[in-house]
């Protein structure tokens, strides 16, 4: 694993702690209600103790979280950290005399120290007089034993680290607007990587620190925002615009400039998509759809989000997020804020701009935006996740190219053995708005809110050992529900089931690996063979079987074929004149041995295509029985 992807790992797992932060939000927006007025003062007193005490106990948090995240969900290495930050506490506590207090950074250290341990020696093997402490038992004692010689020479590097983390604040305050500006440009620049967590890791939980009323400290900008400090929440104002205003103007730009024929489906889309972003902040749906098209637009775009942040420093806008910097959070945390109002006029200025100015981009230097051509992104599909599940896996090139299968909101985070294996253009096809190749085996694919929904699939696929074969489009051209044949025998599916192509050009190739069984006289079909025991007929148009001199057949029954190898040429222009039909099914004759279908969406496909159709067959016995 690279740097790169190490990196990726890492701000997926910090970011994962951060999901329990809109609960103390809720918490303390209900404290700061008139309790007392309505004769339940202890309604407010429990839920600000409640919001506060996450806060308190954030670096608990980070530690278990960040451990969980770098070790793949892996218990032993969340309870490993967990006692660790117990020790570093009860270290600190008795021999620093007041002055080393548990942070998030500790509590990051101690998380990705606990899942690298994990992750090394969860299989080691001891001499068997220790075995009991070896696998992942191992984990605890080492963590255990490291805490504690860790947190003793903390107790004189902490100081020494805290007052360069000082530094930086007061540098990073000294800078002013500026500052917040090439914080701004980064932040965004880093959301397509995937790395932006790391970032902001750094800004809204370790930079500046604010004694409460009751002694405690709280660093970071979104802590100390919540504890009340007045200097807090510049690092998180310049968003609101952004996410609330701005990205949704971008949807609505590529609404208004996409085909007539496609502006239906995207218009919901991404109609969705900015309501989304509206209201909670999930931003990369949008961003993406511009990212890979345009990546100076990106740029610009970066640089816009910068002078954000300096315009909400300079009008003394404070306000702040427990999630991301959406609608909710700008109500939830109004009651903490400074001058937020200001927000509304500034994000309604910032859509503006980005409507006429994205508006302007993508029609003056015609940008593939979604909706422009065939095979747009982004369709809402949350209900065939189970479906297109295997055929992602299969884009993804088998469960055997997997080497880890992680999640964050919006998108895959995974390891493969091989990138190259990755069909991209499947992936666009079932619904990915990008995908991200940071080297080392280490690739993000963007799928949205859908990504947590898509994981869980593909792990439950590659948990089991099922018998699947995948299909490639035997044509260019578009796919079709087998239903929509203008022929009633393949529509009834008394030939078989499966799916139909409409071809755009004079070419059909093999779907599958197999063995050609037979080739009809005239040519117009072809039947094949599969290891797996499946028959797939592919026949030419509907109606052809009396046209002769229109096909040429390119292989012989008996030979052996491989997915996207030439079959039968024929000739397009005279079918579309002489047969009933140019439609083109591709059906298995055989489908009683099909335990399940899973197709991909049914528009434009390219000839060879990975992951049109894919099924899982039932288990046969010895016997041939199946079960």
């Amino acid at each position: 694993m690279n740097w790169l992807g190490s990196l990726q790992q890492l701000g997926r797992a910090v970011m994962l702690p951060t999901m329990v932060l809109p609960a103390a939000a809720i918490l303390l927006s209900l404290a700061s209600l008139p309790w007392a007025g309505w004769g339940l003062p202890a309604v407010g007193e429990v839920a600000e103790a409640a919001g506060h005490g996450i806060f308190y106990f954030l670096p608990y948090i980070f530690a278990v979280g960040v451990a969980l995240g770098m070790s793949n969900q892996a218990g032993q290495a969340g309870l490993a950290a967990l006692a660790g930050m117990a020790i570093y506490d009860q270290v600190t506590r008795h021999f620093g005399s007041g002055t080393v207090h548990p942070a998030t950074l500790i509590g990051i250290i101690l998380g990705v120290i606990s899942g690298f341990t994990h992750n090394r020696f969860k299989s080691i093997k001891l001499p068997e007089v220790l075995q009991f402490f070896g696998g992942s038992r191992f984990v605890l004692l080492f963590i255990g034993l490291f805490s504690a010689v860790f947190a003793f020479l903390m107790l004189g590097i902490a100081p020494v680290l805290q007052g360069a983390l000082e530094r930086l604040a007061s540098m990073e305050g000294m800078m002013g607007g500026y500052g917040l500006f090439l914080y701004g440009v980064l932040y965004r620049i880093l959301v397509a990587f995937g790395l932006h967590h790391l970032l902001n890791n750094i800004f809204w939980f370790q930079l500046g620190t604010y004694q409460t009323a009751d002694g405690n400290l709280v660093q970071g900008d979104l802590p100390r925002f919540f504890a009340g400090d007045p200097t807090a929440g510049y690092f998180m104002s310049g968003l609101f615009p952004i996410m609330m205003f701005a990205l949704p103007a971008i949807a609505l730009a590529i609404i208004h400039e996409a085909r007539e024929d496609l502006k239906p489906k995207i218009r919901k889309t991404f109609l969705t998509a900015a309501f989304v972003c509206f209201l909670t902040g999930v931003s990369e749906q949008i961003e993406f759809a511009f990212l890979f098209a345009a990546p100076y637009l990106f740029l610009l775009h970066a640089v816009l989000s910068g002078i954000a942040m300096w315009i909400t420093y300079a009008l003394d806008i404070r306000h702040g997020f427990s999630y991301s910097a959406g609608f909710i959070d700008y109500v939830l945390n109004f009651h903490l804020s400074h001058h937020a109002w200001l927000l509304i006029p500034v994000g309604v200025a910032y859509g503006l701009i980005y409507y006429i100015l994205f508006r302007w981009a993508i029609r003056t230097f015609r940008i593939p935006t979604p909706g422009r051509e065939e095979g747009s992104v982004l369709e809402d599909w949350a209900g065939g996740i189970p479906y297109r599940a295997p055929l992602i896996l299969e884009a993804l090139g088998g469960k055997e190219n997997i080497v880890q299968l992680q999640s964050c909101i919006t998108r895959l985070r995974l390891t493969v053995h091989n990138d190259r294996l990755i069909d991209t253009g499947a992936m666009k096809a079932l619904g990915s708005a990008g995908l991200i190749k940071l080297g080392g085996g280490n690739v993000q694919v963007v799928f949205g809110t859908y990504s947590e929904l898509i994981r869980e699939e593909i792990a439950k696929l590659m948990e089991r050992d099922l018998t699947q074969v995948m299909f490639n489009a035997p044509v260019q051209g578009k796919m079709l529900p087998i239903l929509e044949v203008p022929d009633q025998i393949f529509a009834a599916k008394l030939v078989g089931d499966g799916v139909a192509f409409i071809p755009e050009r004079g070419e059909l190739v093999s779907p599958v690996h197999g063995t050609v069984m037979h080739i009809y006289p005239t040519m117009h079909a072809i039947g094949i063979s599969t290891p797996e025991g499946i028959e797939v007929l592919l026949h030419i148009g509907i109606d052809t079987s009396q046209l002769k001199g229109y096909f040429t057949a390119l292989v012989e029954a008996g030979d052996t074929v491989e997915p996207g190898q030439l079959l039968i040429k024929f000739d397009l222009q005279a079918l579309r004149e002489q047969a009933a039909s140019l439609v083109t099914p591709m059906v298995i004759t055989n489908p009683d041995r099909v335990k399940s279908w899973s197709y991909a969406p049914f528009k434009h496909v390219k000839k060879g295509q990975a992951s049109v159709m894919s099924v899982v067959l039932y288990d046969r016995n010895v016997g041939g029985v199946e079960s």
